[in-house]
């Protein structure tokens, strides 16, 4: 087994096993609380230039198939576990984990204590890490950590987006169409609105309110994605431009962040974020709590409680985390627009949310 090093920048140091390909990787190290679904988690865009801690400490147990993918391809910078399944096992895997991570250049570190690692981070804030398998000199590897860029500022969706758009038709009787604006989007996205009769352009993160009103879309989407929505200028442009035209306009985690900046809010970086599939969620319109799926290192800075005046109208907070109070939804009271921070789309699950989408093909039904 090939030894491997783990350096934080503040120099915290973590001695394991090599785990996916061999070689050095950096990024923004992150902990997500899901004990399942890692698939999902190592192919969705919104972990682009992060290294992801499974706090989980067995992964690996299903293997991996071609039907969990959120995307084409893996997007984290480094995976980090504690003790991989020696064999995986269901009726659905076609292949190993590690394996996987090896074919696609994904450099990783097993057996450490991810537990005191979460801690850490927890207690720290997420900040820049490497990993190496190649150079176990941890001062070496650490100054070149302190030269890595930061999160906060990165500029990333152009990174993720599809060159081209493509279109998701509707399953069964077409509805409604939708025009997506690719941020980092996830495919179970367009699943759940394609459950609903709902056919989805995407469009690439550049495109132009003339290019999504080309498909006389009954709709607009801003999908999740990775970076600070701080440097997200012209998908914030966008959106104004769709508000002012009043078409019904849903955003998800790096939508809504948009969304908020585009109705005058500012937003922020959390300490350590959001990121795993028991997040409790308080939605403020029908009181009910929900178990929900986030990734996010970023939230929208507005008042929770109160009507805020806008130039779009007024907007309400529409959905709390009730772990640490941040906003976790916003929603146009008139223009036809609202957003959630998490993600409804929840793949692999908890599904309290998904009643979402249905709230946005209502919300199309009476702009309609």
């Amino acid at each position: 087994m090939t030894k491997a090093i783990l350096v934080l920048e503040d120099g915290r140091t973590f001695h394991g096993t090599s785990y996916g390909a061999v070689g050095e990787t950096f990024g923004e190290a992150v902990f997500t609380t899901g004990m399942t679904g890692y698939q999902e988690t190592l192919t969705d865009p919104s972990f682009h230039k992060q290294v992801v801690v499974q706090t989980a400490p067995q992964i690996g147990n299903t293997g991996v198939n071609a039907e969990d993918d959120e995307s084409d391809r893996i997007w984290v910078s480094g995976y980090v576990v504690r003790d991989p399944a020696r064999r995986p096992s269901n009726w659905r895997s076609t292949g190993d984990l590690g394996d996987r991570l090896a074919d696609e250049g994904v450099v990783g570190i097993s057996g450490i204590d991810t537990r005191a690692l979460t801690r850490h981070l927890r207690d720290r804030g997420a900040m820049r890490v490497g990993i190496s398998s190649l150079d176990l000199d941890a001062e070496k590897l650490r100054q070149r950590i302190l030269h890595q860029p930061q999160m906060l500022g990165a500029d990333l969706s152009a990174q993720v987006t599809t060159s081209s758009p493509y279109v998701v038709e509707a399953e069964g009787e077409h509805r409604y169409t939708v025009a997506a604006l690719d941020l980092g989007i996830k495919r179970n996205v367009s699943r759940r609105l394609a459950s609903r009769g709902v056919t989805t352009h995407v469009f690439p993160a550049s495109s132009s309110i003339e290019d999504l009103l080309a498909v006389g879309p009954d709709a607009v989407f801003f999908s999740p994605g990775p970076g600070d929505p701080a440097t997200a200028d012209g998908p914030v442009a966008l959106a104004r431009e769709v508000m002012r035209r009043e078409v019904p306009l849903f955003g998800i985690c790096f939508g809504s962040q948009i969304l908020g900046r585009a109705l005058g809010f500012g937003t922020y970086k959390l300490g350590y974020g959001h990121r795993g599939i028991n997040q409790p969620v308080l939605d403020r319109t029908t009181g009910k709590v929900e178990v929900t799926s986030h990734n996010h290192g970023f939230a929208v800075d507005a008042p929770i409680g109160e009507r805020i005046d806008t130039e779009f109208g007024g907007v309400e907070v529409s959905h709390v985390c009730l772990n640490d109070n941040v906003v976790e939804g916003l929603r146009g009271l008139e223009v036809p627009a609202f957003t959630v921070q998490y993600h409804p789309e929840a793949a692999a699950g908890p599904h309290d949310a998904d009643y979402l989408f249905d709230r946005f093909v209502e919300l199309v039904e009476k702009k309609g």
